[in-house]
């Protein structure tokens, strides 16, 4: 009788033992950092701007670091400086640490001058110069680069005093716009709302430091060392404070806002669209290609564009990117049809057509920019993987 109690008892024992050990060992998926690369304006032979006496290389390393160590303190962010000390650190270099470290955010901290007495606070994200006073404060930002080692054949293709030759440089910037301005717009919001600064507003300008990087970016003009007042807040330790506080503060809010949307769109993502139904027969059938084959127009003879599915080297015309998951329906793109899209980090970027012709593919451009798509631009594949355009076409 005891020894048929005792089976059951042994039984259950041991089930409970492994249960507890499958729960145990139960592998959590390790969530990446969100890295943030700070860059603290000038430094070492570069003094930035000396208004009132003021130095701007030191103000905008000690708000760097106030940024820095309050970002820290919280878990899941990683902090890189380009420089935390006065040392001298070229743009493309400063661009180059953000790049390799697949940064999620680069932000670059400066103060303004001016023959005026003008002051205030304000956020700039790359792009044309909107009028003659931004293109001002870029030019002398950008004047950095004389101090550089071969300066001339590294900015070649970077016209300093001419504002035409920013178009160029900013295609690449163009698909984090919306997040940039985001950013930039937090910031702002509390630079003018929990510190009372000047609104000087969110601008677009041709900093060459942002060209430099592939990500979110945003440069931010603290106020300016002309105006005495503001000097001297800028100088001390408060101003330093609250300053990096303020900034710190829109990039945890960034961060939130970009964790809550990408969120949203994954639970959005669980319930499937026409569109998305679309694809995934498409896949089925061509476990290579998102997208239908491209269909070739009647004025294009049919050699000249493969399927896209049979070539080692494909191009897309990218059109449009956005932290919006849209469906690839056309009647979202202004009646465009084989939409595919690609999640990049927290964004997605939206390409029109797929071609193993480069002639061809400058043809899709021009069909996206009659459609409004004036930012349209041609971009490369190999066996599946985004490539330098250069290196497709060689």
């Amino acid at each position: 009788m005891h020894k048929n109690c005792f089976y059951p008892l042994l039984v259950l024992l041991i089930g409970f033992t492994l249960t507890s050990f499958s729960g145990n060992d139960k592998i959590t998926p390790v969530q990446e950092p969100f890295i943030v690369v700070l860059d603290a304006g000038h430094g070492g032979h570069d003094p930035g701007n000396l208004g009132n006496g003021f130095l701007e290389k030191n103000i905008a390393l000690k708000i760097v670091l106030r940024v820095g160590e309050m970002l820290s303190k919280h878990k899941g962010i990683k902090v890189i400086y380009t420089r935390d000390d006065d040392t001298f650190v070229d743009l493309y270099k400063r661009g180059e640490i953000a790049n390799k470290a697949n940064a999620n955010l680069f932000v670059s901290v400066h103060c303004d001058s001016h023959t005026s007495e003008a002051h205030g606070a304000g956020t700039f994200v790359l792009g044309l110069h909107a009028n003659k006073q931004n293109f001002e404060i870029a030019k002398k930002e950008n004047s950095s680069i004389y101090l550089e080692d071969n300066y001339e054949s590294r900015y070649a293709a970077y016209n300093i005093n001419s504002p035409e030759s920013v178009i160029g440089l900013t295609i690449m910037q163009e698909e984090f716009l919306d997040q940039s301005i985001m950013l930039a717009k937090a910031m702002q919001d509390n630079f003018t709302g929990k510190l009372s600064r000047v609104d000087r507003k969110v601008k677009q300008a041709g900093f060459i430091v942002l060209h430099q990087t592939f990500m979110p970016s945003v440069l931010v003009e603290t106020g300016f060392l002309t105006h005495k007042p503001e000097g001297t807040y800028l100088n001390s330790t408060k101003g330093q404070g609250e300053m990096g506080d303020a900034i710190a503060n829109a990039i945890l809010q960034y961060k939130k806002s970009i964790s809550l949307n990408v969120s949203d769109q994954n639970s959005m993502m669980k319930q499937p669209e026409p569109e998305i139904v679309v694809a995934e027969k498409v896949v089925k059938e061509e476990p290579k290609v998102v997208e239908k084959p491209i269909t070739v127009a009647p004025k294009v003879a049919p050699a000249v564009a493969k399927e896209a599915s049979k070539a080692e080297f494909v191009f897309k015309v990218q059109i449009m990117a956005s932290s919006k998951d849209l469906g690839i329906a056309s009647a979202n793109f202004k009646g465009l049809n084989n939409i595919s899209k690609e999640a990049f980090k927290n964004i997605y970027r939206y390409m029109y057509g797929s071609t193993s012709s480069y002639d061809y593919a400058n043809t899709l451009r021009k069909d996206a920019e009659d459609k409004g798509y004036k930012g349209a631009y041609v971009v490369a594949y190999k066996n599946g993987s985004r490539i330098n355009i250069k290196e497709a076409i060689k």
